[in-house]
This record gives C-alpha cells, structure tokens and sequence, in this order.
C-alpha cells in the first residue's frame, strides 16, 4: 500500500496552509489556515473493510518547562513523545483520497466538532484538547485535524507521521470520545497493511 500527497513530498517541509500557525517577525506566530493536507492512498489489499487516518508529531519536548519562553530554548538532548494531530477512522473502503481542506479549514477557538464527520466517518480528539485546557480563550474538544504548531524556541525540526491503516473491520471498535492511542489498541488485530509519509515543520526561524 502506497500514501502520497500533492500537498508536499515525503520527507519535505510542510506548507504553512497545512499548519496550525505560521511565523510571524515580532510575534513569534500568527495562525495560520490550518487545512488538512491533500491525502491519497493506493494498492490497498484484498479483504480491507475501512481505513483509519493518524497524524502525530514524534518530537514533541516531554517537559514544557521551556517551551515559548524568551531567551530561552528547548534543547535537542530533551527526550520526545508523541502528540496526536489527527485521528480519523471509519473511512469507507471504497476511498481512496482526502481532498485538501476536505475535513479541516481555519482555526478553531474553543474546539472543533466531532466525533461525526464526512462520508460516515468518526475523528476522535486530538491533543491540542490536552493542550489548551485551562486557557480562557482556546479551551475545549478538539476533535479531527490540526496542524503543526512546534514552540517557536526548539532546537530541533519537527516530523509529521500520516499514517493510513488499512482494516479487515468495517468500524473501529470504539464509541463516544477517543483519542490516538486508544484507537492502535483497538485496530491490534485488525490491521491488514499501512502506509506512511513524513513532512516535517518548524517555526525556529533558526532553522529555517
């Protein structure tokens, strides 16, 4: 099974139309259009039932003790961990691409809608809920697609993983709210192949 993308290559910079926020002279960042990348998918096996979609950024700094502080940075020797961009299951077996935009436009205060979405599929929350809770102004579920945001201050580029599982079950075998996680422990099992394709994202002008 083969992922692509029209939005950006394997292993090239992410566009920032496909990010959560851009840089910005003075500012640090500005927001950006956040729409989700164009997606397609090829070569799926016989028996697939569904597809599920996931996102995540595997650099994220596992202390945030200096994340967006000035004159301050976070340093590459910081171990990583995961946090999750997207999480859509339930994409019909008949599909085989995400139009750009198709299931994120725009910032999104306070949340993003789900887990219903397009073509009869579910988008569990991503981990921009987890990060902006307690915040006055962007506090809430958000669920479905969005895109990178790295601190401004890290030392190191961040990767982007989509991956697309291919499923021998016509529904992933969770209800209510989800999130990534939850989602590989329900497909253990069930996943008859996967694809993948990495862009990366930063917003260090440093490393730009």
């Amino acid at each position: 099974m083969k992922l692509e993308s029209s939005s950006f290559g394997g292993n090239q910079r992410i566009p920032g139309a496909y990010a959560f926020a851009v840089p910005h002279a003075t500012e640090h960042i500005a927001l950006s259009s956040n729409r989700n990348p164009q997606l397609s998918w090829s070569d799926a096996p016989a028996g697939t039932k569904s597809f599920v979609m996931i996102c995540h950024d595997r650099d994220v700094p596992s202390k945030g003790d200096d994340v967006n502080k000035e004159r301050r940075s976070v340093p590459a020797s910081l171990p990583r961990v995961d946090f999750y961009h997207w999480v859509l299951v339930d994409l019909p077996a008949s599909s085989s691409a995400i139009a750009e935009g198709e299931f994120s436009e725009g910032v999104s205060a306070r949340g993003k809608a789900g887990p219903e979405a397009k073509h009869g599929a579910r988008q569990g929350l991503n981990d921009y809920t987890g990060w902006f809770a307690g915040d006055k102004d962007m506090d809430g579920k958000y669920f479905g697609y969005d895109g990178p945001c790295p601190p401004w201050n890290d030392e190191i580029m961040h990767h982007y993983v989509f991956t697309l599982y291919a499923l021998d079950c016509a529904r992933c075998e969770l209800s209510g709210t989800f999130n990534g996680p939850q989602v590989l422990k329900a497909i253990e099992g069930h996943v008859l192949a996967k694809a993948s394709l990495t862009g990366s994202y930063t917003l260090n002008p440093k490393l730009n």
